[in-house]
């Protein structure tokens, strides 16, 4: 537990004084977020606010990261000898930073070429295509051997599963090694389009990757304090899932980054998290959802991006299928500016609803556990 204290302490506090730094270095290259003229008249104002600040929730993430392996090395006490990276770590940061880097290079055009266009969304989804498939294929088909700390062998697990899960495999959803690929390449790709759909509004999508990464910490470190692989571990119901500290210590990590990133980005935000941070963001949650065996449990944890990314898909069935629109403008968070709401209520509105969705996947998470133990 100390450790992941300290990575959420860690990464808040360098986000926090590491992001005006960055809205200084960003402003200086003139790395403004351009608007889109087509969008709502009320964000013409934000031309200019500096982009690209997801680099900077990402690297406190990583520093974190490692402060918190340098405080498990110091506990003599640990009974499972997690005090190395590993294998989690890689897949997890590996898709926060890659699939940052996707992003970054969609803003680095539109600041180049001073428009809204960015990378092509073939590209964009190429780019996150292969990410996935690479991490994806690592956390399939590359089994770490957990040691205990008597030199035991204690477990093999992969990061990812060939069974589709909900709150943990379900025995019967068997898809294959092949098949889990292709499932892990279409989660990360889903998550990291849906977190950058919600984004577009000042705090909106940081925020409510807060309460989800947060959501993450608690379900990792649940898993932890239940472990199959831990030999001291005496009830008869635990979780069978590779490093689940890695996975508490990461997503506390990048919640208290993204805590100490909303100091500056709420509004008037100073600094926009760009498509560097929202695919980021994404792209983590996709992977600690698979790595914490919970694929389906994020459709309800992440309830707000589910919602607001199928806003835009009935927009656009609608628009091709009957010529009409069903929302005034989509993604969701438009069609209330439009109606007239102002960006602070639908912001802290929008807010309330992840925190439900959040709230209802713990509940589900936890009620599971009370049932099969008592």
């Amino acid at each position: 537990m100390r450790a992941v204290i300290v990575a959420i302490g860690v990464a808040f506090l360098v986000s926090l004084f590491l992001t005006p730094v960055g809205i200084r270095v960003f402003t200086a290259l003139k790395a403004g977020q351009p608007i889109r003229t087509i969008g709502p008249q009320t964000h013409l104002g934000k031309k200019g606010t500096p982009t690209m600040g997801g680099v900077v929730f990402i690297i406190a993430t990583v520093i974190a990261y490692v402060a918190g392996h340098a405080v498990l090395t110091t506990l003599p006490s640990q009974q499972i000898a997690q005090d190395r990276p590993t294998i989690t770590a890689l897949v997890l940061l590996g898709l926060f930073v890659f699939c940052g880097a996707v992003g970054f290079l969609d803003d680095f055009i539109k600041v180049r070429k001073r428009n809204s266009g960015g990378l092509s969304a073939r590209g964009k989804l190429i780019g996150q295509m292969l990410v996935g498939g690479i991490f994806g294929v690592i956390a399939l088909y590359f089994p770490s051997t957990m040691v205990g700390l008597e030199g035991q062998r204690i477990s093999d697990e992969t990061v990812g599963s060939e069974t589709i899960s909900f709150i943990r495999d379900i025995e019967w959803a068997q898809v294959g090694k092949a098949g889990s690929v292709i499932i892990f390449i279409f989660v990360i790709m889903s998550m990291s389009n849906a977190v950058n759909l919600t984004d577009g509004l000042d705090g909106l999508a940081t925020g409510a990757s807060v309460m989800v990464l947060g959501a993450y910490s608690i379900i990792g470190f649940w898993q932890y304090r239940h472990w199959c692989a831990d030999p001291n571990y005496t009830m008869d119901y635990c979780y069978s899932v590779r490093d689940p500290l890695e996975i508490s210590m990461i997503a506390g990590a990048a919640a208290g980054a993204c805590v100490g990133f909303l100091w500056w980005n709420t509004s008037p935000a100073r600094i926009f998290m760009g498509d560097t941070g929202a695919l980021g963001l994404g792209g983590l949650i996709g992977g600690l959802a698979m790595a914490s065996r919970t694929m389906l449990l994020v459709l309800i944890l992440g309830g707000l991006f589910l919602i607001i990314t199928m806003s835009v898909v009935i927009q656009i069935i609608s628009f091709k299928t009957t010529g009409k629109r069903v929302f005034r403008m989509s993604p969701l968070q438009h069609h209330f500016e439009l109606a007239g709401w102002s960006e602070v209520n639908i912001v802290v509105r929008f807010w309330i609803v992840a925190g439900i969705g959040v709230a209802i996947g713990l509940g589900i998470f936890y009620s599971e556990f009370l049932a099969a133990t008592s």
